[in-house]
């Protein structure tokens, strides 16, 4: 029986996760959960699986939680950043989720890489972040990379050896590989009519069931900039040699391309218990309660290149992928841009418009440690916040 550590519990990538480990009780014990403030959900996941452990980042959320819970079930609370980078790293675990959303994901990412953990990565900004620095822990310290975005647990499916984190590219006889995405909710809109989309809008995602950051991200594209990033450190390939392409019925959700020109690509419905279950029982397959695909049902399944035009955040995160300094601004501004966007601070082109005017201002070196990457996050963030009120409706 393995022991698994949930970090992100209460998000959308956490609470699937918990459904497949509640499919395999006799394979899977659940550690630890941690959270950021939803003191209800987590509550809710702790009495369901009984961790040992429940890290709340928020000190009153953890204050909280400890009310909530009853005496007899066992489960210490604890909070702040140093204890959920201690959960990550926690020696009764195996298996380590890696959920939690944004830049904040980070530091207790890279703990458990550096505790050699087998992580489950769904927090594609921490590759993003600090990509070379974590793939070299992972050398380090013999931790394993599973990707969980469905994009790169299907490259990692359609690859001829199940290794995220080397390079294998030539040496596998790889020509390229094309990430898939949805076009997100407006993909047929025209662009004054995006210009004057909404939270509401941009978070009705077609086909996914989403939290509202990743669902602003699928609008803008942005999330399939940060996508080609984590492609590049996860797979070793440079960035010509990664494509994307828009495939509105979610089902095709990556496609790695051979140099004897063979195609393959990994389909599925869009249920992120996919490739949740794959990760955590790799090699082995589980069943995860996700429906069978039916492709009769479906009948067509449409591709059509992106349009930078109308969404220029994939084509800023492209540049970015030029400099690991830049890929930390980009998804730093990228974070400030998108909250002020989800509280009605800034229009929708201006999510793109603050990345752009922040990758200019902003000029740094390569993060050479963690630290330097906390800092130049941090300096972003700042320049970003100062142009939202220039920007802002």
């Amino acid at each position: 029986m393995k022991g698994v550590v949930v970090l992100g519990a209460t998000g959308s990538v956490g609470r699937s996760t918990l459904d497949v480990l509640a499919r395999h009780p006799d394979r899977f014990r659940v550690i630890a959960l941690t959270a950021n403030r939803d003191v209800d959900a987590m509550a809710a996941a702790c009495r369901a699986h009984r961790p040992q452990l429940a890290v709340m980042a928020d000190p009153a959320a953890a204050q909280a939680l400890a009310a909530a819970l009853p005496a007899g079930l066992g489960v210490e609370v604890a909070a702040g950043a140093p204890a959920l980078a201690a959960a990550a790293a926690d020696p009764r675990a195996e298996l380590v989720m890696a959920a939690i959303v944004g830049g904040a994901g980070l530091v207790p990412t890279m703990a458990a890489v550096q505790a050699g953990r087998q992580v489950l990565l769904a927090n594609k900004e921490a590759l993003v972040m600090a990509g070379g620095l974590m793939i070299e822990a992972a050398r380090r310290s013999g931790a394993s990379l599973l990707p969980i975005d469905s994009e790169h647990n299907a490259i990692f499916q359609c690859l001829p050896r199940g290794e995220a984190g080397v390079d294998v590219g030539s040496a596998a006889g790889v020509a390229k590989i094309t990430l898939t995405a949805s076009g997100g909710p407006f993909r047929d809109w025209p662009a004054a009519r995006i210009a004057t989309a909404g939270p509401a809008a941009a978070c009705a995602h077609p086909t996914w069931q989403m939290g509202r950051k990743i669902s602003v991200d699928s609008a803008s594209l942005m999330n399939k900039g940060l996508e080609t990033i984590e492609a590049h450190w996860l797979f070793g390939l440079p960035p010509a040699r990664i494509d994307v392409v828009v495939h509105p019925q979610s089902v095709v959700h990556s496609l790695v391309s051979y140099v004897d020109g063979s195609v393959l690509a990994q389909l599925g419905n869009p249920d992120m218990r996919t490739p949740i279950a794959h990760a955590l029982g790799y090699p082995e397959r589980l069943a995860n309660g996700v429906e069978a695909l039916d492709l009769c049902r479906i009948g067509r399944l449409d591709f059509e290149p992106p349009d930078e035009a109308r969404f220029p955040c994939l084509r800023l995160a492209r540049q970015a992928m030029a400099s690991p300094a830049a890929a930390v601004v980009l998804n730093a501004a990228n974070e400030v841009a998108v909250g002020a966007f989800l509280e009605e601070r800034l229009d929708f082109p201006g999510i793109a418009d603050c990345v752009a005017a922040t990758l200019d201002a902003v000029d740094a070196a390569a993060p050479a440690s963690l630290d330097e990457v906390r800092e130049l996050d941090h300096i972003a963030r700042q320049r970003a916040l100062e142009l939202i009120p220039r920007r802002g409706r």
